[in-house]
């Protein structure tokens, strides 16, 4: 499995912060926004990730990040999206680096407690198709919301008035190498963009997505207040964190060993985790 980290945008509800840099360049607590979301790839034993820029500061990425050593990686991947196309917008940008593997994609100011190992080896035993995470939350109209038949995704609504569930998508996803094919099929949505909900919905309308609910708190940080309650979180719990995998009750493994068909050795030593 592939890693995919999108960080494009131009995070025009963090103006005046935006003006001169890219929203996910923000500090978070004591680190730059982006390092969460790479960690969490790298918690869960992936080490080909891409990271999708975009804006007037997409060089300063490279300057930060380099080649991902912090993290324990030896290489990290980078693409340019232009102007804000969306989700799937950017994340078709990465069809040749995914040739034709599985992907799991996080978005760029998403920051969770703990990690997705457990989803993602539930992933790799799937076979194929998508798998999203859902976190229940006060405000789920603020988000995608899934409306739930038992463990079966029915659809999910955009930022709906009435939410059919108590739960948000969390931007973690994983997909097959179809996706690229799903998203050559969507049509600009009412804000001009290719969202990331038709391709779920698309997955679902086949017979092909499932769930799991992520462990510990999870936000993004795409708001003045949400950056806030980000930082906060990270102050008083720590972020990224291995110290006990979602549900399985033991000690945490490095770096979740077979989560994503590598062996993450390190990760916990490079880690955000407190």
């Amino acid at each position: 499995m592939k890693g995919i980290v999108l960080a494009g945008g131009l995070g025009t509800r963090l103006r005046p912060l935006t003006a001169v840099t890219n929203k996910h360049l923000l500090p978070v607590y004591d680190r730059p926004m982006i390092y969460y979301p790479v960690q969490t790839l790298v918690n869960a034993g992936i080490r080909d990730i891409m990271v999708v820029t975009g804006g007037n500061s997409a060089g300063d990425f490279l300057k930060l990040l380099k080649n991902g050593r912090e993290f324990g990686l030896r290489h990290l991947n980078y693409t340019y999206q232009e102007g804000e196309g969306g989700i799937a917008a950017a994340l078709d940008l990465c069809e040749d680096f995914a040739d034709g593997q599985p992907v799991c994609v996080v978005l760029g100011d998403n920051i969770i407690e703990r990690n997705i190992c457990r989803a993602v080896r539930a992933y790799g035993r799937q076979g194929g198709g998508a798998k999203i995470l859902l976190k229940q939350v006060a405000d789920p109209q603020r988000f995608g919301v899934p409306e739930l038949d038992g463990r079966r995704v029915v659809r999910i609504e955009e930022k709906p008035e009435r939410p059919k569930s108590e739960y948000a998508v969390v931007g973690v996803y994983m997909y097959d190498a179809n996706v690229f094919s799903v998203i050559k099929t969507l049509k600009p949505s009412g804000r001009g963009e290719l969202e990331i909900t038709d391709v779920n919905n698309d997955y679902i309308s086949r017979g092909e997505m499932t769930w799991d609910e992520l462990d510990g708190w999870w936000t993004d940080a795409g708001t003045f207040e949400s950056l806030l309650r980000a930082s906060n979180l990270v102050a008083e719990t720590g972020a990224n964190r291995m110290d006990g995998e979602a549900g399985d009750g033991e000690a945490g493994e490095a770096g979740c060993v077979g989560a994503a068909g590598v062996e993450g050795a390190g990760a916990a030593e490079a880690g955000i985790g407190r």
